[in-house]
C-alpha cells in the first residue's frame, strides 16, 4: 500500500493512516476501515474515510463541522439518485454541471462549506420525480 503524504487543512500537520479502532474506540462501526486523520488527533479532529479497495482517500480532510455539512449534502443529493427519475452517474454528471465544475471534481467528500451549502439548495429547488415503472 502505498502511502500518501496528506497535510491538514485546519493545523498543517501531516495526516497519518490510521485503523477505525484507533480513532473511535468502542464506537467504531468498522474497526478494520481505513482512515486519514490529522497526526494531531484528537487535538485537531480532522479525518476522511479511505476507499476500501486501494485504501486512497475518499475526499479531503474535514473537521466536525465540514463533515456534518457534507452528510447534509450527500443526503439532499441522494434523494436524485434513489427515489428520483436519475440514475447516480445521471445525478452527478447534472451536479457537475449545475456546479460549473468537471465531472471529475463533482465529489462531495471534496466540498467546502459553501459547496455544500450549494448542493442543498440546488437539490431543494429539484425535487425527485418518482421513477416511472
Amino acid at each position: 500500500m502505498k502511502r500518501l503524504h496528506i497535510h491538514c487543512p485546519y493545523c498543517g500537520a501531516p495526516a497519518v493512516r490510521r485503523r477505525g479502532r484507533d480513532l473511535f474506540r468502542e464506537q467504531a462501526l468498522d474497526p478494520e476501515a481505513l482512515y486519514y486523520a490529522c497526526s494531531r488527533y484528537p487535538v485537531c479532529n480532522a479525518y476522511v474515510s479511505t476507499h476500501k479497495a486501494s485504501h486512497l482517500p475518499m475526499g479531503t480532510l474535514a473537521d466536525p463541522a465540514l463533515r456534518r455539512k457534507r452528510i447534509a449534502a450527500h443526503h439532499a443529493f441522494d434523494r436524485l439518485w434513489r427515489e428520483g427519475p436519475l440514475t447516480k452517474k445521471e445525478a452527478y454528471r447534472w451536479l457537475a454541471g449545475a456546479l460549473g465544475v468537471p465531472d471529475a471534481q463533482a465529489h462531495i467528500a471534496c466540498f467546502s462549506h459553501h459547496q455544500c451549502d450549494k448542493v442543498i439548495e440546488l437539490c431543494a429547488d429539484r425535487p425527485p420525480a418518482g421513477r416511472a415503472a
